[in-house]
């Protein structure tokens, strides 16, 4: 299945910002919210859409609506930063957050923040993390999504891996995976290469 990446000249604009190690973290937040917005929409564009009669101020017409639950995860912390770029889309969507942290020895996801209620769960999830490198922390998330009863899943990077996006499709080969570039690979320290370096940091200016 493979990844669905944006093309578009505006996203490679700031895919250029975000990965400059001379980028301002107020500017890399700008950027970085403007990619979250081009993959958001993309991401969204094929949900299903019920359709309803509007009235108009000239007459009626036929509209189409997205009457389900949509429910945004951010994986805490770096994914915060797309929540407000996707809500400005689709303000009537929930936000449910999972806590997750790399252990840098081991490269491996460590999750310290679950508050999913039981039962109940939204329609669709789009799962949203800036840096898809392992894979290892979406993985988790989207099982968290399984276990939860989320019918369909979608997730949603601005920078991706190889090795990331091949796991997701391995493990959740149900879940699209969408992303404003698929880059070289993962060096030895499981960053991507180019990437952009740390997003979280970056983003909160904690480098």
């Amino acid at each position: 299945m493979g990844a669905t990446v944006v093309d578009h000249a505006l996203a490679l604009h700031h895919l250029t910002i975000v990965r400059d190690q001379e980028t301002s973290s107020s500017q890399f937040r700008h950027s970085l919210s403007q990619l979250s917005t081009f993959v958001a929409i993309e991401a969204t564009a094929r949900l299903k859409l019920d359709t309803c009669q509007v009235q108009t101020p000239i007459v009626e017409t036929t509209g189409h609506r997205i009457s389900y639950r949509l429910g945004l995860v951010p994986i805490l912390r770096a994914g915060v930063i797309m929540v407000d770029p996707v809500l400005n889309l689709i303000p009537d969507a929930e936000v449910w957050h999972l806590g997750l942290y790399r252990d840098e020895a081991t490269a491996q996801p460590v999750p310290y923040y679950n508050k999913l209620p039981e039962g109940s769960p939204v329609d669709v999830a789009l799962v949203l993390d800036p840096m898809l490198a392992t894979g290892g922390s979406a993985c988790l998330a989207l099982q968290s999504m399984q276990d939860w009863g989320v019918k369909q899943t979608i997730m949603v990077s601005v920078i991706a891996s190889p090795e990331g996006v091949q796991r997701v499709n391995d493990e959740f080969p149900n879940t699209q995976v969408f992303a404003c570039a698929v880059d070289e690979k993962l060096n030895e320290q499981k960053y991507i290469v180019p990437g952009l370096g740390d997003a979280g940091d970056r983003v909160f200016n904690t480098v």
